[in-house]
């Protein structure tokens, strides 16, 4: 067993529905085998466990380990290219990148450099699109086993749209999937998500092949894109004439369930929002992606009015890089610039969004710091002198403290990172 001592600070209770954030000055919390077996104070946990080993991470903040819903693995080489729209950027930028990923020791090199970057940030679980090449989703899956990072990924899959090294057919496309999520679905901290690209490059024989692996391979996820362009949104109600709007594309194939998670879904109509509240689907907010790609800003009163599960995304190359801090601060600012229609967000809101959100969106029993919750976290502790630390150093009150993480905090000021206990 170990005590950990240190400010913790998470977000157990949803701030949207009355929840506050939960803090503790001077906190310890016990964990045994990797799981929070007691949290309190630090004074009266080690009168209790006077002989356990203490980890002192005093001198920042502890939070949950990040939860990214929204990360590309192929695209990490091409982050920051800016100042184009979204088919235009696919076609000149992530497309041609991604269709490199074919040769095996360049999907190997990738896929060390997609996870450290995950890792450097603080992320500590994701939901990822994988690669439209198998083997390159093996070696994904090989390197965060061997990390230890919890990851949900699958293979992408398009038959239309693309560049022809990114296509498949609907058969292919299912016995893929189906090898791959009987190699690493479930085992360790892998599961398999079903990946359809986004309905623009997928025909509905292979969003039915889609369904069939959900329906062959039980509790693995369903993600995708969906309302993230205007441009995109057109193209996609010419594509699907009889379809009632683009959530429904996925929903005629039954693949918008509690297990799915929907990417953007900036330009939602209200039938859209009432479907995916009524299937407990949850939606992926990508705020860097969002204002890099010029693709709107994202309507999240709307979403909350209407009941839909709201969690962040980098969304990784589009966005600007894997800090799900720059991610929270990003989301702030759009629900700022939306005026009325935009939704105050505190602090606690924030990291709320950035950790149990997302594991709830993602059926993870992780997200927050409590009693019966693995020890994932990750340990803000900022250089001397530096804005951070001059700020969590003259911070008026817990709720100020994690605003100025927010605004300042980098993957520099990442100290430590845990998944269940483990050091990474």
């Amino acid at each position: 067993m170990t005590l950990v001592r240190a400010r913790v600070m998470d977000t157990p209770e949803d701030p949207f529905t009355g929840g506050t954030l939960r803090h503790g000055e001077d906190a310890g919390l016990l964990v045994t085998e990797g799981v929070i077996t007691a949290r309190g104070a630090y004074g009266s946990l080690r009168a209790t466990f006077p002989d356990e080993e203490v980890l002192d991470l005093r001198g920042g903040v502890l939070l949950p380990g990040f939860v990214d819903t929204h990360v590309h693995y192929p695209q990490v080489r091409v982050i920051g290219s800016l100042g184009l729209p979204l088919l235009e950027w696919l076609e000149r930028c992530a497309l041609p990148e991604e269709c490199r990923l074919a040769e095996p020791s360049y999907a190997e090199a990738v896929a060390r450099e997609f996870v450290g970057g995950l890792v450097a940030a603080g992320t500590t679980s994701a939901l990822v699109f994988g690669s439209h090449f198998a083997p390159a989703v093996d070696t994904l899956f090989a390197e965060v086993s061997r990390v230890g990072l919890r990851v949900t990924s699958g293979l992408v899959v398009s038959d239309r749209a693309l560049p022809e090294p990114l296509l498949t057919t609907p058969d292919r496309a299912y016995e893929e999937a189906r090898a791959l999520a009987a190699r690493w679905h479930g085992e360790g901290r892998t599961r398999y998500a079903v990946t359809p690209r986004f309905s623009y490059s997928t025909s509905e024989a292979t969003l039915d092949a889609c369904a069939a692996v959900l329906k062959d391979e039980p509790g693995t996820w369903f993600t995708s894109h969906v309302n993230e362009n205007p441009a995109e949104v057109a193209a996609v109600n010419a594509l699907f004439a009889d379809a009632l709007h683009y959530v429904g594309t996925y929903d005629a194939h039954g693949l918008v369930t509690e297990r799915s998670v929907l990417a953007h879904n900036v330009h939602a109509t209200d039938d859209e929002l009432v479907l995916l509240a009524g299937r407990d689907a949850a939606v992926a907010h990508c705020p860097s992606s969002n204002s890099a790609l010029g693709s709107g800003l994202f309507p999240l009163r709307r979403h909350v009015e209407h009941g839909v599960r709201v969690a962040l995304g980098s969304d990784v190359g589009a966005g600007t890089g894997f800090s799900m801090l720059k991610e929270g601060l990003q989301a702030s600012f759009m629900q700022a610039l939306l005026g009325p229609d935009g939704l105050l967000l505190t602090p606690a809101h924030l990291l709320f969004l950035a950790t149990r959100a997302g594991a709830l969106a993602l059926g993870l029993e992780v997200g927050d710091l409590g009693v019966g919750r693995e020890f994932d976290a990750v340990w803000i502790a900022p250089g001397p002198g530096n804005p951070l630390d001059v700020g969590l150093r003259h911070a008026a009150s817990p709720e100020d403290a994690l605003a100025k993480v927010f605004a300042l905090g980098t993957p520099a000021d990442v100290a430590g990172v845990w998944v269940a206990g483990e050091r990474l």
